[in-house]
């Protein structure tokens, strides 16, 4: 999905994201703070929630490794195709684009700015690497109350504009990201009170 794909939202969150960004184009029209807008695409980490389907992986997979449940894991959909990308990334990404004495051409109010890595992880194949990371065996059971009615199929990014204004590249690869993630869940898990 490239800045000036055509946003067609298919649930109320994404209806939601794209009036915030013309809102506060309205803003900056009328005199306003001076707007720069991106599309952050997922981005994961220590730290995640654990509403989210990577971040609810690592949690499970912690939790049996530390005897806290049944080498069970519940999930989604898996065939999903997602472009992660490590917060930390996304955050020298903001910086990018604010700090104007980096950049090769002056970021601009007036466009979008994709935050993604360009590369999509089907959802399965990143809870594989999650479990090989975590050490454990866990049986997969899918939970039909975990999917998203409104699932896209397929979310990859276009970082071109990003990368073309200010020369950022995500620097940490996914592997690093998911076992920061995984050893921030399992420093969670360990932290809670004892399995009576």
């Amino acid at each position: 999905m490239r800045e000036d794909t055509p946003l067609r939202p298919v649930s109320p969150y994404a209806v939601s994201k794209v009036a915030q960004g013309l809102l506060a184009l309205e803003y900056a029209a009328a005199g306003g703070p001076e707007v720069l807008r991106t599309r952050t695409f997922p981005h994961t980490g220590p730290g995640r929630g654990e509403a989210f389907a990577e971040s609810s992986f690592a949690r499970q997979i912690a939790e049996v490794a530390a005897g806290r449940r049944p080498p069970v894991l519940s999930v989604g959909n898996l065939d999903a195709v997602r472009d992660f990308t490590d917060v930390r990334d996304v955050v020298r990404a903001y910086w990018a684009l604010l700090d104007m004495e980096t950049q090769s051409a002056p970021a601009r109010p007036d466009t979008v700015y994709n935050v993604c890595s360009g590369r999509g992880v089907r959802l399965g194949d990143l809870l594989d690497r999650l479990i090989a990371l975590g050490g454990v065996e866990v049986e997969i059971r899918q939970d039909p109350g975990r999917f998203r009615p409104s699932d896209i199929p397929v979310l990859v990014g276009d970082p071109s504009r990003l990368r073309a204004a200010t020369g950022w590249e995500p620097r940490i690869p996914l592997d690093r990201t998911l076992g920061d993630l995984l050893a921030d869940w399992r420093a969670r898990v360990s932290a809670r009170s004892p399995v009576a």
